[in-house]
């Protein structure tokens, strides 16, 4: 009787082991891609655009030749100023970070929808490049009338408020 109920126990325990092999089998990068767009506006009236893409390994094995293209800027609304829309990287180690910046001017007046950067990498153990995607951004008004900022004027109503 013991030899019974102690059968499903020995089958859960083997089907465990099993799929634990397997998972160690799979031990591969995962790529998490975060891009960033902010506008800073210049005293000449031009505004820049900073953009900046962090590039994350969250899995458990090294990425190879690690390419990230995020060639969404139209010309004739951008000019780059500073950096590359791509950059290349030998690895990312698992647990491992890779940062990339760059600066556009805005020429056009509007609102403009961005695109997620695209990110292939090489897994040993396949011949296929992989690819990820970064964030997408939220749409920047480029050029867009703004109200000046009151500084003192908030400054001073902080002032107040913590005296209360």
């Amino acid at each position: 009787m013991a030899n019974t109920q102690s059968m499903p126990l020995i089958s859960i325990l083997v089907a465990l082991f099993l799929v634990s092999s397997s998972l160690a089998s799979t031990d591969v990068p995962f790529i998490v891609a975060n891009k960033k767009a902010t506008l800073n506006r210049l005293k000449s009236g031009a505004e820049r655009v900073s953009v900046s893409i962090d590039i994350y390994n969250q899995g458990t094995s090294t990425a190879y030749d690690v390419s990230l293209v995020d060639d969404h800027w139209p010309q004739d609304i951008f000019d780059i100023i500073s950096g590359n829309t791509s950059q290349s990287w030998e690895r990312l180690d698992a647990g491992g970070i890779l940062s990339h910046s760059f600066e556009l001017e805005g020429k056009v007046k509007g609102l403009f929808y961005g695109s997620p950067a695209v990110i292939t990498f090489r897994i040993p153990t396949k011949s296929a490049l992989q690819e990820a995607y970064s964030t997408p951004i939220l749409p920047l008004d480029v050029l867009a009338e703004r109200p000046p900022e009151k500084k003192f004027e908030w400054v001073s109503f902080l002032l107040i408020f913590l005296e209360i």
